[in-house]
């Protein structure tokens, strides 16, 4: 009895034959079914019925689990939206004054440059214009410590005459009128593969042409220009400025030129001060200025917007004020509600982004934290020297390049603009390589305008200000403008992205179909992974017992040789 005991016990059961084994895990597993298989066999119409009906059911299942894999290795996210109120660090502001500084190295290539200006209006249009008109400003900007530069600005660099305005005309259209366009001819190294770049506004055209000749002349200037020593002081632009009901600090803001919109000074742009958070919301709680908004300072053909440029951005990031920032008109006061919306992307598997920019290929220009603009700009700039040989003026350069002038270059002009035609078909790769940041921080803006001062007011403020800020203007509210940013509301909203399909999910989703279709569980499955092992071992075995039997008959017909 005992040895019998000792027989039925063991680690893995051996079976006399598959029909046994088979037999056995029918009426012995949890699954669903089964037993029918074996219970039914005096019915071979029951035994295939059921058959049939298990094996479709194990096809049903593993198609359904094949949708899941699919949908799963897809990476699809859901956006999950969330509300918060709480303090709030306000945004960094920057504005710009629309007035480039004029240095004194290339000012007399810039009257001359005005000269041109004059004479291809009038040409063009028959307007006899002045040239007061674009050169009113004597202040120039003398830039020291350019010794070894030399005499730049009276010999080496000339206005090019290669790129005059002309008038084109297309054909007739319906109504018997010709139309034409105004452009300028491009051409490559060789003078050969010219097109001209037109557009049918003549003002566009004359506003374009007049900016790839001031970027020459600009690229003359060294590309690290110390303009500490000229820097104009605030009071310049900013005849008032508080936010929360304090006065700003001077710790409050920076100062630094952009070449078009001129003196520009950013508001909290590093972000870490405490004296920048947002407790309340509404008008009285926000950043209220009054800017000085003269005219007779710009340049006409560079922008021919009158007011301040005004941009509304994050911490440590560079302003993009042509692409992102709105104006401000002279002799109104704007208010501005902001409200805020933060975006956080999975990135890897489930979406392209990036969290620093640390693990994007184009090489960042910027000293500022990373954003999609940011990287366009320097990814196009660095094509640009890779292709042209030289950098446009109003990115910052990469290590070793300069500046295009087509004293040097004179075909830049020609490959710039077919670059800027294949980037805006997006034909260039830069859209492919610059992800969006992982987290960012959005601002809805509104805004509303009134006349300011009024009428009954305007004698009285213009008085506070000459006492106080040295105003001096005998304009009707053309010189000067007021702009009040505040939160709307604390409360932000918050997106969101998540796995619509995690492996937590997936895995519950498997185990609804397994029970939805067999009506098991997880042991069900090691039954069966059992019922293979067993299958294995007992094929083994039986492979060896052929192999054994054969070699004992092979050995038993073998003749016995006498001595």
């Amino acid at each position: 009895a005992r040895e019998e005991d000792d027989k039925k016990e063991g680690l893995i059961e051996f079976y006399d034959s598959f029909k046994d084994m088979f037999e056995f895990f029918c009426k012995n597993t949890t699954i669903h079914g089964t037993i029918r298989l074996v219970c039914s066999d005096s019915n071979r119409m029951k035994t295939a019925f059921w058959t049939l009906l298990l094996l479709a059911s194990f096809g049903m299942l593993y198609w359904q689990f094949a949708l899941m894999f699919s949908q799963y290795w897809a990476y699809p996210v859901v956006l999950t939206m969330s509300m918060h109120s709480e303090p709030k660090m306000f945004p960094a502001i920057t504005i710009c004054n629309l007035d480039p500084y004029r240095f004194e190295l290339v000012s007399e290539h810039l009257v001359q440059l005005d000269r041109m200006a004059e004479e291809s209006i009038t040409f063009l249009y028959g307007i006899k214009t002045s040239a007061s008109l674009f050169h009113m400003n004597d202040k120039n900007i003398r830039v020291k410590d350019l010794s070894n530069i030399g005499n730049l600005s009276t010999s080496s660099f000339k206005l090019s005459q290669n790129f005059s305005l002309l008038r084109m005309f297309d054909n007739t259209n319906r109504s018997g009128r010709k139309h034409s366009s105004v452009g300028f001819r491009l051409c490559n190294a060789t003078g050969g593969n010219c097109f001209y770049k037109t557009y049918p506004s003549g003002m566009d055209a004359i506003l374009e042409w007049y900016r790839f000749h001031y970027m020459n002349i600009m690229s003359q200037l060294p590309v690290i220009i110390n303009i500490s020593d000229h820097e104009e002081q605030i009071e310049d632009m900013v005849y008032s400025c508080q936010y929360d009901g304090e006065p700003c600090r001077p710790s409050d803001y920076v100062h630094f030129h952009h070449p078009v919109f001129g003196s520009c000074y950013t508001f909290n742009s590093k972000g870490t001060d405490p004296f920048w958070t947002a407790t309340k919301p509404g008008i009285p709680y926000g950043l209220s200025l009054i800017l000085k908004a003269e005219q007779k300072d710009h340049i006409p053909l560079l922008s021919t917007v009158a007011g301040v440029k005004v941009m509304i951005h994050n911490h440590n990031q560079t302003p993009f004020l042509e692409h992102e920032g709105f104006d401000i008109r002279p002799g109104i006061a704007t208010t501005i509600g902001i409200q805020q919306d933060e975006v956080n992307r999975l990135g890897g598997n489930y979406g392209k982004c990036t969290t620093n920019g640390n693990d994007v290929n184009v090489k960042l220009l910027y000293n500022n934290s990373y954003t999609l603009q940011a990287c366009l700009h320097s990814g196009s700039q660095n094509i640009m020297v890779r292709k042209c040989g030289c950098g446009y003026y109003y990115y910052p350069l990469p290590p070793g390049a300069e500046y295009c002038d087509y004293n040097k270059q004179p075909a830049w002009g020609h490959c710039f603009y077919q670059l800027y035609n294949r980037l805006r078909n997006h034909h260039l790769n830069c859209f492919d390589q610059c992800p969006k940041p992982c987290r960012e921080s959005l601002y809805k803006v509104s805004a509303g305008t009134a006349k300011w001062p009024s009428a009954k007011s305007q004698d009285w403020i213009r008085q506070a200000l000459r006492h106080q800020n040295g105003y001096n203007s005998t304009s009707n509210r053309k010189d000067i403008a007021k702009v009040t940013i505040f939160y709307k509301q604390l409360n932000y909203q918050s997106v969101n992205e998540s796995p619509l399909l995690s492996e937590n999910l997936l895995l519950s989703s498997m185990g609804s179909q397994w029970s939805l279709w067999f009506g098991s569980s997880v042991l069900s499955v090691v039954e069966m992974f059992e019922l293979l092992i067993d299958t294995l071992v007992l094929s083994l075995l039986f492979c060896y017992q052929t192999f054994r039997s054969k070699k004992t008959l092979k050995v038993a017909q073998t003749p016995t040789i006498p001595s």
